[in-house]
């Protein structure tokens, strides 16, 4: 990655005000209790957002609802997600039962030991279908991704120590049936490790919608294969987002802290993986002269203009980073991403040992 510089997909990442001192948008606003910065024991109670986690398997039911019909030649409408399910309006009645067939491995038990049936299939209407998930599904879900997310702070937390000297070994385990318990010693700054561990930390690249103004995107019915996000900018400015998702942080196979040859200013390089680069070095090469968003937990931070393919995989996240906010935000994105963003229940300061 160190020698790989150039031909770089130039990406800026721009602050918002904040009255915490160099603290980047990404990072939550958490204040940090009185004494937990003196070096002694930490230790955080996290709670899992459970809305966030059922928002995000829903929209994956949504995505595979969509391929499975296109694959099938099946035609549909208002394919959304409404409340705790995933609908959609089939377009000949005489391909309903067409439609339930290709559909049925939705309902289909987990193939674990388990055998829990995630979503059930809701007949509302005469060509609706409607995918709800069960409450042993949000239960199944729940626990996958208390596990997951244990996995995933123990990484995070093993490659600061790397960044950051003099910190223990974390204690990092599940508590009851929603929370996830850290205790780590050695701390300068637990402000800084509870941010690094909250975020979900889920980047996408995708193209900007230019079938339509903005303006009128905001007063009218979106395009089917769009969506409006919004960036962290105060006030945030709108955006009309192509759904589709070209790279995503699956494909990310490395991330880490460099300086910018132009600027000397600290940037963060990642790379991604065939895959992801076959599909960016695609999608830049058609779409030279239009612009994309890097989008980072659902905001965009990004849109910059493709002035020339990518096609090399290697892309360039820059702004007005600290050396520490480029060193966190490569902790974040090489070390995958949460199942869903973490709240912070408790925080509390122990005392040093003596």
């Amino acid at each position: 990655m160190a020698a790989v510089i150039t031909a770089v997909l130039d990406v800026s990442i721009l602050f918002a005000a904040s009255p915490l001192a160099k603290q980047p948008y990404w990072a939550p606003k958490i204040q940090t209790a009185i004494g937990l910065d003196q070096k002694g024991i930490s230790r955080f109670v996290f709670g899992l957002d459970l809305d966030e986690l059922i928002k995000g398997r829903l929209e994956t039911t949504q995505d595979e609802i969509r391929s499975l019909l296109r694959s099938a030649h099946i035609g549909y409408t208002g394919l959304a997600v409404s409340g705790r399910a995933v609908q959609v309006h089939i377009s000949d009645a005489a391909q309903l039962v067409l439609a339930k067939v290709t559909l049925k491995t939705l309902t289909d038990p987990s193939a674990d030991d388990d055998a829990v049936q995630e979503l059930v299939l809701d007949e509302s209407g005469p060509v609706l279908l409607k995918f709800v998930i069960t409450g042993a599904g949000i239960k199944y879900l729940t626990s996958a991704a208390l596990k997951q997310s244990v996995e995933v702070i123990k990484h995070r937390i093993h490659d600061f120590r790397r960044v950051e000297s003099g910190i223990s070994e974390p204690i990092v385990r599940q508590q009851g049936d929603d929370r996830i318990m850290v205790q780590v010693s050695g701390l300068k700054d637990s402000h800084r490790l509870s941010n690094i561990l909250v975020r979900a930390a889920k980047l996408t690249v995708q193209m900007i919608d230019g079938s339509m103004p903005v303006k009128d995107a905001l007063n009218g019915p979106l395009p089917n294969s769009s969506s409006m996000l919004y960036s962290h900018d105060d006030p945030p400015v709108p955006y009309l987002i192509e759904n589709r998702v070209i790279v995503s942080d699956d494909n990310l196979i490395n991330a880490k802290p460099a300086y910018s040859p132009q600027s000397n200013k600290p940037i963060v390089l990642f790379r991604v993986d065939s895959k992801g680069t076959a599909r960016l070095s695609r999608e830049t090469s058609q779409n030279v002269g239009s612009s994309f968003a890097v989008v980072l937990d659902g905001r965009v931070v990004s849109v910059p203009v493709i002035r020339e393919p990518i096609l090399d995989g290697i892309g360039q996240i820059s702004g007005n980073f600290t050396v520490e906010d480029a060193n966190d935000l490569a902790v974040l994105l090489r070390n995958g991403r949460l199942p869903a963003r973490l709240t912070i229940v408790e925080e509390s300061p122990m005392a040093a040992p003596k």
